[in-house]
């Protein structure tokens, strides 16, 4: 395995970082990890052990039970304007446009409405959906309304963008169209990216780490870092080296699934 370097002046910084909701049991325990500007995260492991959660701290909505958790040095709630969330689902406003969907936290924050409108036709014509600016959620695939919601979220201009499994309910070739529209969007962007995912392959592709996590309590049990070089195409997932790597990364998740049983 890899060992990814740690960053001299990281953008977001955990430290013993631990979530216990109420009086249950701890769901994440002593997390510890430093992410540097332009690091692409991928955080995979069994179901529960905690990958959303740890999105949910980082993104401010749900409050650490111990230890700290720092982004550019400060509190999730004093960045909340640097960062941004793509959910599984797209939640798209159904009476709404997809030019409109994408202005509505800009409108949340007071942006007037030639700047929004600049703004959404510029995001939408990053994820290839110029086109379809006018168009409502029902007149959209499920590929375009996951493309809309990562639109709305890059609309924000975000230092940190978090993903949460966004592509899991897309066929395979939609998926891995839009995993490359993603590191497309990135090299224009160089924001940096938390991203949880249940697919290897996915999470090989795209990261330049990975960190895979156990379960009951929730740790960081190994970090992988991936050594391909960016930009990364089609012909990437070819290479006898990304298969390899997808079969070692596969076989350490698989033991620690087998070891959380």
């Amino acid at each position: 395995m890899f060992r990814a370097p740690m960053a001299a002046t990281p953008l977001v910084d955990l430290h013993d970082l631990t979530k216990r909701y109420g009086e249950g049991s701890v769901v994440l325990d002593r997390i510890n990890l430093a992410a540097a500007p332009g690091d692409f995260i991928s955080l995979i492991g069994p179901s529960g052990c905690g990958k959303s959660t740890l999105l949910r701290l980082i993104a401010g909505l749900s409050p650490l039970t111990g230890g700290s958790l720092l982004i550019d040095g400060r509190t999730p709630e004093e960045a909340a304007a640097e960062l941004a969330f793509v959910f599984q689902e797209p939640t798209l406003l159904p009476w709404l446009t997809a030019a409109q969907n994408v202005g509505v936290p800009l409108k949340l924050r007071g942006v007037p409405a030639d700047q929004r409108l600049a703004t959404c036709a510029r995001v939408l014509e990053l994820v290839r959906l110029a086109d379809r600016a006018h168009a409502h959620p029902r007149q959209l695939s499920g590929g375009q309304k996951m493309r809309v919601s990562i639109a709305r979220a890059l609309s924000l201009s975000p230092k940190l963008l978090l993903l949460d499994e966004p592509f899991g309910a897309l066929d395979e070739m939609t998926r891995e169209h839009l995993n490359e529209e993603l590191l497309a969007i990135r090299e224009a962007q160089a924001w940096t990216a938390f991203f949880v995912t249940h697919s290897v392959a996915e999470a090989v592709f795209l990261s330049s780490r990975i960190l895979v996590m156990s379960a009951n309590p929730g740790r960081v049990h190994t970090e992988i870092a991936v050594p391909f070089a960016y930009p990364r195409t089609a012909a990437t997932r070819l290479s006898r080296e990304y298969h390899d790597l997808v079969t070692e990364v596969s076989r350490l998740l698989r033991s620690v699934e087998t070891a959380d049983t």
